[in-house]
């Protein structure tokens, strides 16, 4: 796969389409190119932006199940959210525009908690997630209605619960969430 960098004066083949493109990355976290999302996440995916929500309310954290279809870690529980912003947009409209996409309901408050979040998991099929993801800590206006091909399940669980779950049996828990739940702890303890 060769990294393309972004086209400013390329248009979509088709009008108002936007590129399903992840943000490539070097070491240091510098955008080098862009490439197909669908096809990035290999047995050898290349560093690439993510970003991670958690949604949270009176003490509780919304837990999502992804969808047994996903390509990696399917049927597995998870925080809030998660995507890739597009080459160009803000990671915070990213954030906005995904967690709109996959429950339905849109953010209010939203913070960066973990800037420099980075991880590097491999899924039992050998497929590689290798991010830089920063990850945000919000509100959804209204209640979850997601898109049944991304979130299989959702359920609001005490913050603390949702901690235990990560420390006791992190293999319920995608990768990441599990680094997320321990990190955040930290920040609060």
């Amino acid at each position: 796969m060769t990294p393309s960098l972004p086209d400013e004066t390329a248009t979509p083949a088709t009008p108002n389409a936007v590129p399903d493109e992840v943000v490539l990355l070097d070491e240091t976290g510098r955008p080098i190119g862009t490439a197909d999302r669908t096809t990035v996440h290999t047995d050898d995916t290349p560093l690439h932006l993510a970003f991670s929500f958690h949604a949270v309310r009176d003490g509780q954290t919304l837990l999502t199940r992804r969808d047994v279809g996903k390509r990696t870690w399917p049927g597995v529980w998870s925080n809030t959210a998660c995507g890739h912003p597009r080459a160009g947009e803000a990671i915070e409209d990213a954030v906005r525009r995904r967690v709109a996409e996959e429950l339905g309901a849109p953010v209010g408050e939203l913070r960066c908690v973990l800037p420099e979040f980075r991880y590097r998991a491999v899924d039992a099929s050998g497929v590689v997630e290798n991010e830089i993801c920063p990850v945000f800590v919000g509100t959804i206006e209204g209640e979850p209605n997601p898109d049944r091909t991304e979130i299989m399940d959702h359920a609001w669980v005490d913050r603390d619960a949702a901690l235990e779950a990560a420390r006791r049996t992190p293999v319920l828990l995608s990768p990441w969430s599990v680094m997320q739940f321990t990190a955040l702890a930290e920040l609060v303890d």
